[in-house]
């Protein structure tokens, strides 16, 4: 079988704007390109790009309830999982839980303006 290998995540969003402007917050980078309130991208290092597209705008029409998935941030450590945690409830942020071991690792759990879940989480490699 031919290799697939995903290079973007899009995310349905009933305010692309507002949602835009929250990951421009929380990745700390502008949005590559917008289209309107349609449609934005941010293109990352690798060829990896997070798409956030008008939900009313996409065919065919998403499941009006999504499955459940979270954009996770494993890469880092307990000191960055904390100062991240400590910027984003400063910046209003809608925070799940606060920074905690979990067996797995050290994290918290973030969710965007359309409940999309973002995880913080220094993974114990150990844990496996």
């Amino acid at each position: 079988m031919t290799p697939f290998i995903p290079n973007e995540i899009i995310l349905y969003s009933g305010d692309v704007p507002r949602s835009t402007a929250f990951w421009e917050k929380v990745l700390g980078v502008t949005a590559t390109e917008t289209f309107g309130d349609d449609f934005s991208f941010f293109a990352f290092d690798g060829g990896f790009m997070l798409g956030i597209q008008n939900k009313d705008e996409i065919s065919p029409a998403p499941q009006p309830a999504w499955g459940g998935f979270e954009i996770c941030l494993a890469d880092t450590d307990n000191e960055t999982v904390n100062r991240l945690y400590t910027e984003w409830k400063e910046a209003g942020i809608e925070l799940l839980d606060e920074p905690a071991d979990q067996g797995f690792g050290y994290t918290f759990v973030a969710v965007d303006p359309d409940g999309h879940r973002l995880r913080v989480c220094a993974t114990d490699p150990s844990a496996g």
